[in-house]
């Protein structure tokens, strides 16, 4: 490996402009990550729902889940399938083992549920099959509007408005919520439908054999080709209207004369408020490695331009922000990235001197842009646990530049030149840095195999830490060791030139040094003592853990920026008096203090995967700024407290 140091040294130049541009691709690199809060994991988990409109949650869980539960069992590496039949639907979610190729898994499924189809029912609507991923389950944001204008006119603006987001590049998608499907209603007076001698079906098959498109091939007419179509689709409430149900001589009776035609809604299954206003909501969910602030902005920005030109009775809010938290987060462990490199080159300066401490500072930034250069070409993003890798990296990273800078000053000091002092550096201290760097990441190399959903949320810190430690090792031994050669004083003899201290001059020293050479030199005398305290502050410590009993959580508790309030409760409750209970939530937390707003969701507009099966409503709270509120568990107590005496229904 010496022949690398000499070839270093040989070429120092060419080694110059190899750093200048990793310093500045890992600038670079460092402004275009993707950036988000938690890492982009897999999670083997397929959901299959099966659409079928009026069915009862009995005969959907016959019908639909029953048939299609024989088909999956015996699917490969299939950890757990549960199955769950609602009313209008059915749902089987599908959990692999973490080994399993979720996209070979995808294929399978479908598979086996066209397979089932054929027992299915002809009026079953298609199947919908989906891979769960950690970004794409939950909205980055949420636009809110809401307002006293009409239902139909805030439905047109947020359709209009969810086409527009969709094409932005970072939106995988765009979901109303709260919004009721348009249709065409036509009512029949049955007195006229009697005076013109008609009936519902003749009406009916009417209607339903003239709204479709024929397509009827093309014709050839030897000098050109051109296509044929009976167009017969309703574009417009006229189109229905002028439809022929009956001649009789030369009468035309057509639906307008026998039935009124209008726009309207599906019926209501759901409301949805933001402050006790009616409101639709666009939830955004991003693609897979787009970076979720330039996606917000861009949301964000599209929003604002379109805003200018809804109706004043229409109000714009955004929910659920994620980019705020992901903001905070990142700009308070930037700060604490900063704070450790200032302390640690506070103890180094202390303890080598100002140019020994620069050398060694440099090698900080630098092996964190070599470290962002890795984690771009590798396609990672830049989430809390890379920056919590990076804090606690600080320490360490500088170990390897402390050794070969205080043995190249040493060396100096002894009368060699800077060049073969810090040449004769990163020769002697190539093996010792080496396996100390080795000895480090071996520690963090286990959590690269821990498989499980856990592992692959883990594995982006020791994964950071690979990376940086393997660039601090490459900045210590090659990088360091060319600019000292060329930046560094020629020749500097000082005091650590002369010969070590005895056992005596070191114990009689004063300060620091010398009570600690006291301390040593007992301790050595009595190995015995030193050994067995060892042992019993060891086994102390065991068993006062053991006593204390402390409690265990998977994940530390962090403050919470959005509450959820399910609403659980059983009966056949209709859409009014499910929206009632959720009202008389409301009502209850209107005086709450610390809050933003409430968006709350009734009905089957709030069904969702991770809602309880009873639920008739949620409450999406978001809370104030941190430094603008208390608690965000006193809050939550508050909740409860306020919501717990509500006969028949669990909050």
């Amino acid at each position: 490996m010496t022949g690398l140091i000499d070839a270093a040294f040989a070429s120092r130049r060419v080694v110059m402009t190899f750093m200048v541009v990793a310093i500045l691709f890992g600038a670079i690199s460092y402004m275009t990550i993707p950036r988000e809060a938690e890492p982009d994991i897999p999670i083997p988990v397929v959901s299959v729902a099966i659409p079928f409109p009026g069915v009862s949650p009995e005969d959907a869980d016959r019908i639909l889940v029953r048939p299609t539960d024989l088909e999956l069992r015996g699917l490969e590496g299939l950890k757990e399938m549960n199955s769950y039949a609602y009313e209008s639907m059915a749902r089987i979610f599908l959990e692999f083992e973490t080994s399993v190729d979720i996209d070979t898994a995808l294929i399978d499924v479908r598979e086996k549920v066209d397979a089932a189809k054929s027992k299915y029912p002809s009026d079953a609507e298609e199947p919908i099959i989906e891979e769960f991923n950690a970004q794409t389950l939950f909205p980055i944001i949420s636009i809110v509007l809401s307002g006293n204008a009409p239902e139909r006119s805030i439905y047109r603006t947020a359709r209009d408005l969810k086409d527009k987001l969709e094409a932005v590049s970072g939106v995988l998608e765009a979901n109303l919520q709260g919004a009721r499907d348009e249709l065409l209603e036509i009512v029949i007076d049955p007195a006229t439908l009697s005076a013109y001698n008609l009936t519902q079906s003749e009406i009916v098959n009417a209607i339903l054999s003239n709204n479709r498109l024929v397509a009827a091939g093309a014709v050839e007419t030897g000098t050109g080709r051109f296509s044929v179509k009976l167009p017969g689709v309703f574009k417009t409430v006229e189109d229905v209207m002028e439809l022929p149900l009956k001649v009789d001589g030369d009468i035309v009776i057509r639906a307008g004369d026998i039935a009124e035609v209008r726009r309207t809604f599906v019926d209501v299954d759901g409301y949805a408020r933001l402050n006790r206003q009616p409101a639709i909501a666009i939830d955004i969910t991003k693609r897979i490695g787009a970076n979720i602030l330039d996606t917000i902005d861009e949301v964000r920005s599209i929003v604002e331009a379109e805003a200018e030109t809804f109706p004043d009775s229409i109000k714009v809010e955004y929910i659920n922000d994620t980019s705020i938290y992901i903001n905070e987060q990142l700009n308070t462990l930037t700060a604490s990235v900063i704070t450790a490199i200032v302390l640690v080159m506070i103890v180094v300066v202390a303890a080598m001197g100002l140019r020994s401490a620069f050398m060694v500072g440099f090698a900080i930034p630098t092996s964190f842009l070599i470290g962002f250069i890795l984690l771009v070409v590798n396609g990672y993003t830049l989430n809390f646990m890379i920056m919590f890798g990076l804090v606690l990296a600080v320490g360490m990273l500088v170990d390897a530049a402390i050794v070969i800078v205080e043995y190249a000053d040493r060396r100096m000091q002894e009368g060699v030149d800077r060049t073969n002092a810090y040449m004769d550096a990163a020769k002697r201290m190539f093996w010792p840095i080496a396996s100390s760097t080795a000895t480090t990441l071996a520690v963090f190399i286990p959590f690269l195999f821990w498989e499980n959903e856990t592992g692959e949320f883990m594995k982006f810190f020791p994964i950071t830490l690979i990376f940086v430690l393997s660039a601090s090792f490459l900045v210590a031994i090659i990088f360091l060791p060319v600019i000292g050669s060329l930046i560094g004083p020629k020749m500097t003899i000082g005091a650590l030139g002369r010969m070590p201290l005895s056992k005596a001059e070191l114990c009689a020293t004063p300060g620091v040094n010398g009570a600690y050479g006291r301390f040593i030199s007992r301790a050595i005398e009595k190995p015995g003592l030193v050994l067995f305290s060892a042992i019993a502050i060891i086994v102390s410590i065991f068993f006062l853990f053991r006593a204390a009993s402390p409690a265990v959580e998977f994940f530390v508790r962090a403050e919470p920026f959005e509450v959820h309030v399910f609403m659980s409760a059983r009966g056949n409750l209709d859409a009014d008096e499910k929206d009632a209970i959720v009202r008389e939530v409301e009502e209850r937390l209107t005086e709450l203090d610390g809050v933003k707003s409430k968006f709350a969701i009734t009905g089957a507009a709030s069904r969702g995967d991770d809602m309880p099966a009873d639920a008739i409503g949620i409450l999406r709270i978001d809370l104030a700024p941190f430094e603008e509120r208390r608690s965000g568990r006193a809050i939550m107590e508050d909740v409860r407290r306020l919501t717990m005496d509500i006969p028949g229904v669990v909050i």
